[in-house]
């Protein structure tokens, strides 16, 4: 192998990487981004149900009155209101996802039984 190849490979291989980290970095930009627009507004998806492909049943609220609306690829129909006292407050620390790391820690202790 000469050295003109070995530089092209090292090159493609360090051009691989620096994307990989641009890719993270922005990644984690625009989550952060999103996520600072999305808190304390007046309209919040309450709970999402699929009922196929392409059509969904979604509880809503806006303000503080609750809407049963159906989604689908080329309409948004309004079904029902709801009152607060008909939807169940689910909490997003209950619904939030394990880190990585917290599943890779119980994938290692069951592993290690």
């Amino acid at each position: 192998m000469d050295l003109t190849a070995f530089a092209q490979f090292l090159t493609v291989i360090f051009l691989f990487i620096v994307i990989l980290v641009l890719t993270y970095f922005t990644t984690r930009f625009i989550a952060g981004y999103q996520k600072n627009h999305s808190v304390n507004t007046n309209i919040e998806s309450v709970e999402v149900m699929r009922l196929s492909p392409s059509q969904y049943v979604q509880i809503i609220r806006i303000g503080q009155k609750y809407v049963a609306i159906a989604v689908s690829k080329d309409s948004i129909e309004k079904l029902c209101e709801l009152s607060s006292e008909d939807v169940e407050a689910i909490s997003h620390e209950e619904t939030s996802m394990n880190s990585f790391r917290d599943v890779m820690d119980k994938i290692k202790q069951g592993l290690q039984r």
